[in-house]
C-alpha cells in the first residue's frame, strides 16, 4: 500500500476537494456512487490541482443520516464497495500524488451499532455507559430542555432500560458518552484503523458536540437578537437556545490531545474538524487549533453563511479569527454537503464566482472546494416526492434539506443521468446542472472550470498565498484588500466585491503585476489601482 509524502505539513495551505461518495461517479449500475467510481475519476481531481480528497462517510450504515449514522467504524458499507476497494483508491490517489482524507463521524453512532445495541439491552453491561442515558424527571419528561438540530427534543424513551438516551441529531442517532475512558479508546482504535490502512487524514465531523455537560443542565434561552441559521434554518427551534451545556464543553480538549498524540505517530496525518456553533465558531477553532497538541485545522461556519460575503464581512471574520486563534489554522469553504451551494446562497453571477473562487485561494488557512463547484453549480431544485433527506421532509417547504447541493456529479451530456450513472440515480440529475457538465466544460476555455485551475495553480506556485502571514486587511468601501507575506516574497491582494468599477490606492513600495491568467489589473501611474466589476489584482513586491 502506498504511504503518504515527506511533507509533513502539507496540510498548511492546502487545497481539498470533498467528494460525496453517493453522488460523484456510479460503478456499477446501481444509481449510487461508490468508491471505484471516485478511483475512476481520480485523475480529473488530480488535474483540478488540488492537494487532497476529502471522502464523506462510506461507512457501514442503515443511511437514516446517508453515512453519518455509522453501525461499523471499521468496514466499507455493500453500496459503496469493500475494504479492498478503499485500498485500491488509496494507492490510485497515492500514485497521483493525492493525500487522502476520510469522515470520522466520532459524536454519535446509529441505534443500529453493535455498541448501542448492548448498552440498551443492559445498563450494567461492559457497555451499558458507553452512551448518554438519563433517568426521566418524576413527571416523566426528559431530563433537560436540549433540542436536536433536526427538529424536537434531543432525548428520545427506551422502554427496554427505562430512560431516555441523547442524540442531538436524528433519534436513530445516539450520542456516545465521551466521559467514559472505554468509549475514547475504542474510538482511537477506530482512528488507529484507518490510519494503518494508509490514510493521510480525517474530517472530524461535529467535533465540538463529543462531550456533554455531566450534570445535565438546561441550556438557557437565546435572546433573539442573537439568534441566526448558520448551524440550523430559522423554522428551527433549535435556535432559540444557547447551547453551552449540550456541546462546547471543556473536556473536549483533553481528548483532542488523545487524538493528536495518536496522529502524531504517523507522520504527516492531519485532521481538520467540523466546528457547527453559531455563537462561538471562531473562538472554538482557536482552542481546538492552538498549539500542537490538538487538532491540526478546523473549519467554522462563518463563510458557509447565508449572508453574502463582503468585503467588510471578510475583515470582520479574520479580526476576530486573530483575536480568538493567532496561532491557530482555519481551513475555509464557501460549499459543502450541508448548505445550499454558494453560487444560489449568495446570487452570484459567472463573474462573481470566479472573483470568490480567486479570493478563497489567496486567504490565509486552507481551503475546502466541493465537488461541482469548479462546473459553478447552482443548487438543484428537488421536487418534494424526490426528496431523500429527513431533515427537508421535516421542515418542508420553509427549509428544502440538504438534497439540493447533494445531486449527482454531471461528466458529460450524452444522458438524462450526466455520465453519472447507467441506471436511475438516487436523486434526480438537474436538468439546469446538464448544461454545465465536465466534457463541456473542458472544451470551452472561458468555462468555470479552467479557472478553477488557473487559481488554484496560481495559488500552488506562490509560497505566500500557501503559509504566509497575512498583513494590513483592509475593506475599502466593496474592495478587500491585504498582503501575503513569507520569507523571500510578498504578495498585494486586492478584490472588488462589487458589480461597480471602484478605486483604491496601492500600499507604498514597488509592486509587479502577477496572474495575468486570472484577469487581474495593475497598478496605474499614479499609484491607484483601479478594478473593474469583480476583478482582482495581484501584485508581487519587487526588491531594490
Amino acid at each position: 500500500m502506498a504511504e503518504a509524502t515527506s511533507n509533513e505539513d502539507w496540510w498548511r495551505g492546502a487545497v481539498i476537494y470533498q467528494i460525496y461518495p453517493r453522488s460523484y461517479q456510479d460503478s456499477n449500475g446501481d444509481g449510487v456512487g461508490d468508491l471505484l467510481g471516485i478511483t475512476q475519476r481520480l485523475p480529473y481531481i488530480r488535474s483540478l490541482g488540488v492537494d487532497a480528497i476529502w471522502i464523506s462517510p462510506f461507512f457501514t450504515s442503515p443511511m437514516k443520516d446517508f453515512g453519518y449514522d455509522v453501525s461499523d467504524y471499521c468496514d466499507v458499507d455493500p453500496m459503496f464497495g469493500q475494504l479492498s476497494d478503499f485500498d485500491v483508491l488509496v494507492e490510485t490517489a497515492h500514485q497521483l500524488g493525492l493525500k487522502v482524507m476520510i469522515d470520522l463521524v466520532l459524536s454519535h453512532t446509529s441505534d443500529q451499532h453493535a455498541w448501542f445495541a448492548e448498552s440498551r439491552a443492559d445498563a450494567g453491561a461492559e457497555k451499558g455507559d458507553w452512551y448518554v442515558w438519563a433517568d426521566p424527571k418524576p413527571d416523566g419528561t426528559p431530563p433537560n430542555n436540549w433540542l436536536s438540530i433536526f427538529g424536537g427534543p434531543a432525548w428520545t424513551w427506551d422502554s427496554g432500560r427505562q430512560q431516555y438516551y441523547l442524540h442531538n441529531f436524528l433519534k436513530s442517532q445516539p450520542d456516545l458518552n465521551f466521559h467514559a475512558p472505554a468509549v475514547q479508546d475504542a474510538l482511537l482504535d477506530v482512528t488507529r484503523f484507518w490510519l494503518d490502512r494508509g490514510v493521510d487524514g480525517f474530517r472530524l465531523d461535529t467535533i465540538n458536540f463529543y462531550f456533554a455537560d455531566k450534570q445535565l443542565r438546561d441550556n438557557p434561552a437565546l435572546p433573539k437578537e442573537r439568534r441566526n441559521d448558520t448551524i440550523a434554518p430559522s423554522v428551527n427551534p433549535y435556535n432559540h437556545q444557547e447551547h453551552v451545556h449540550s456541546k462546547n464543553q471543556p473536556e473536549n480538549i483533553a481528548f483532542l490531545k488523545r487524538f493528536r498524540a495518536l496522529l502524531d505517530e504517523y507522520p504527516g496525518r492531519t485532521a481538520v474538524g467540523e466546528v457547527g456553533d453559531a455563537q462561538r465558531g471562531l473562538e472554538l477553532l482557536g482552542e481546538y487549533t492552538s498549539g500542537k497538541d490538538r487538532v491540526h485545522m478546523c473549519y467554522a461556519f462563518e463563510f458557509l453563511a447565508k449572508d453574502p460575503l463582503t468585503a467588510a464581512r471578510v475583515v470582520e471574520v479574520m479580526d476576530r479569527l486573530g483575536r480568538a486563534a493567532p496561532d491557530g489554522w482555519a481551513c475555509w469553504a464557501y460549499s459543502n454537503h450541508d448548505v445550499i451551494r454558494h453560487a444560489t446562497r449568495w446570487n452570484l453571477t459567472p463573474a462573481a464566482t470566479r472573483l470568490y473562487l480567486t479570493m478563497l485561494m489567496a486567504l490565509r488557512g486552507s481551503a475546502c472546494i466541493y465537488q461541482g463547484e469548479e462546473l459553478g453549480l447552482p443548487e438543484a431544485d428537488v421536487a418534494f416526492e424526490d426528496l431523500q433527506d429527513p431533515y427537508g421532509i421535516e421542515f418542508w417547504p420553509e427549509f428544502k434539506g440538504r438534497d439540493g447541493c447533494r445531486t449527482p456529479m454531471v461528466w458529460e451530456a450524452s444522458n438524462q443521468n450526466g455520465g453519472f450513472s447507467a441506471a436511475q440515480p438516487w436523486l434526480p440529475v438537474s436538468s439546469e446542472h446538464l448544461a454545465r457538465n465536465v466534457a463541456g466544460q473542458e472544451a470551452d476555455p472561458g468555462a468555470p472550470l479552467h479557472h478553477y485551475r488557473r487559481a488554484i495553480g496560481f495559488r500552488r506556485t506562490h509560497p505566500a498565498l500557501i503559509d504566509g502571514t497575512q498583513e494590513a486587511m483592509t475593506a475599502d468601501g466593496a474592495a478587500l484588500h491585504f498582503i501575503r507575506r513569507t520569507d523571500g516574497q510578498a504578495i498585494f491582494c486586492a478584490f472588488n466585491l462589487s458589480d461597480q468599477p471602484t478605486t483604491i490606492a496601492m500600499p507604498k513600495g514597488s509592486w509587479q503585476p502577477i496572474g495575468a491568467e486570472l484577469g487581474v489589473t495593475g497598478p496605474a501611474e499614479d499609484g491607484r489601482l483601479h478594478l473593474g466589476p469583480w476583478q482582482p489584482c495581484f501584485a508581487l513586491e519587487m526588491n531594490g
